[in-house]
């Protein structure tokens, strides 16, 4: 069995460096760093490191370690919340002994020495909930902070509880990190509060979207318009869901400019749109995908294939 391998690898490896992917949500942080303090806390004498670019609104939850290359040496090298190799953040998971890929999304790029993936789970997070479950005969430890970092990632990528991938199993998990003591408030807030700034930027989504007789709608944020609200793109970000609420909409995207790029973040109700995303060099899961396109011509093929994909959709 898969969880008896990754089990018997992260005991006998000494040094095991843990990466997640670019642009992290709260879930590739909670997996990521979760993790590691669970091993820290079930085996102190191993060393374990968290590597990839920080993102300064989830370093209330974790901040990266700064390691050499030489510390890839004899080293196993865990990829959490990460579907494709390309989107690791850090290029060097690649140099140690071992690779292992732990994930929730379906399974479009089988990196790895060792692949561990559960579409049917609402995020990684739950997926080291269910490792910890496993293994704490082994000698795994759960504690207030490993905690806090695992159900900070199942709230994440769950919508606090409202997406279709919560499950029983999930509640169950969620019930069981409760019980340890963090602060929940403080959680959320960290999460969810906005600063004034992204909050006008919302506004003006709100006042300026448009909604297709489909039920598609698209936002695109220029580089202009983000510096004019003083948004930075990766801050765009905590904005996606914002049309989510709004009664008719059954898929919709936002095209985010970036200097070399334009970044295409899809989100939908029904219409499936991983298979979107996929065709232009991304993924990601049925109803909340990513990929990226060079130009502003890109986008209006982009659009067009959301608007077929939410007139094919009969929920």
């Amino acid at each position: 069995m898969k969880l008896e391998k990754i089990i018997s690898k992260i005991k006998n490896y000494d040094t095991i460096i843990i990466h997640r992917h670019v642009r992290p949500d709260p879930d590739a942080y909670g997996s990521q760093a979760g993790l590691k303090e669970m091993i820290i806390g079930s085996f102190p004498d191993k060393q374990v490191f968290i590597v990839g670019e920080e993102d300064p609104s989830l370093n209330f939850l974790a901040r990266m370690d700064d390691i050499s290359d030489d510390m890839y040496e004899n080293a196993l090298v865990i990829v959490c919340d990460t579907a494709n190799a390309a989107r690791i953040c850090d290029r060097r998971y690649d140099l140690g002994a071992e690779l292992i890929k732990i994930d929730h999304h379906p399974n479009v790029d089988m990196y790895g020495d060792l692949i561990w993936v559960d579409t049917s789970a609402s995020s990684t997070s739950e997926m080291i909930c269910d490792l910890y479950e496993y293994a704490k005969h082994d000698g795994f430890q759960m504690n207030n902070r490993v905690a806090m970092l695992l159900y900070a990632g199942i709230v994440g990528d769950t919508g606090r509880f409202l997406f279709p991938s919560t499950s029983q199993k999930t509640f169950q998990h969620a019930a069981e990190l409760v019980a340890y003591d963090f602060d929940r408030p403080r959680l959320y807030d960290g999460i969810y509060n906005i600063k004034d700034h992204i909050a006008r930027l919302r506004g003006y989504i709100l006042q300026h979207f448009q909604l297709s007789t489909s039920g598609m709608s698209s936002i695109r944020l220029t580089c202009d318009k983000l510096a004019e609200f003083n948004v930075s793109a990766a801050d765009s970000g905590q904005l996606i869901g914002v049309l989510g609420d709004i009664e008719g909409i059954k898929a919709w995207v936002f095209f985010i400019e970036e200097e070399d790029q334009i970044r295409v973040r899809l989100r939908s109700k029904g219409p499936v749109v991983n298979d979107i995303a996929a065709k232009y060099n991304g993924g990601g899961h049925p109803m909340a995908a990513g990929a990226s396109v060079k130009t502003w011509d890109d986008t209006d093929e982009v659009v067009a294939d959301l608007e077929k994909a939410c007139l094919q959709y009969n929920g």
